[in-house]
């Protein structure tokens, strides 16, 4: 069912083919990205500054949701990291420029609806990504 959702929402928001790639890879379904989809994102950051900012954009909205989308953030932090080390060299520059996003997923919270605190998994995330970020 949520992929019929996530298909209605992308017709109707007039999402390119570029931000449907990102919003796919970085949805609230239980798995994934694949590194498949991980590698088209990072190539796709080559192609030109339309395609370049498609994705950060995108990364940026899933990497500010709250709450239940707490997948979109995680899923965008390993997208993200992946880009930083596979993209284009305007990602990393990108991030440093955003550095301030990274960093206050530190902070991030959620617990699930069975007590899980899976707000963890994104602070260890936002970490290696603003590690990357420097070091790249």
């Amino acid at each position: 069912m949520s992929k019929v959702v996530r298909s209605v929402k992308n017709v109707t928001k007039g999402y390119s083919a570029v931000e449907v790639k990102v919003r796919n890879a970085t949805s609230n379904d239980p798995w994934g990205p694949v590194g498949s989809d991980m590698a088209e994102i990072a190539q796709i950051t080559f192609n030109n500054s339309t395609d370049f900012y498609q994705v950060m954009d995108m990364l940026d909205k899933r990497l500010n949701d709250k709450g239940k989308n707490w997948r979109h953030v995680l899923k965008s932090l390993k997208v993200l990291d992946y880009c930083l080390h596979e993209g284009s060299e305007l990602v990393v520059t990108w991030a440093r420029k955003n550095i301030y996003i990274i960093k206050t997923l530190r902070e991030f919270q959620y617990t699930d609806e069975d007590g899980r605190d899976v707000g963890q998994n994104g602070k260890w995330r936002s970490t290696t990504s603003t590690g990357s970020a420097n070091r790249v």
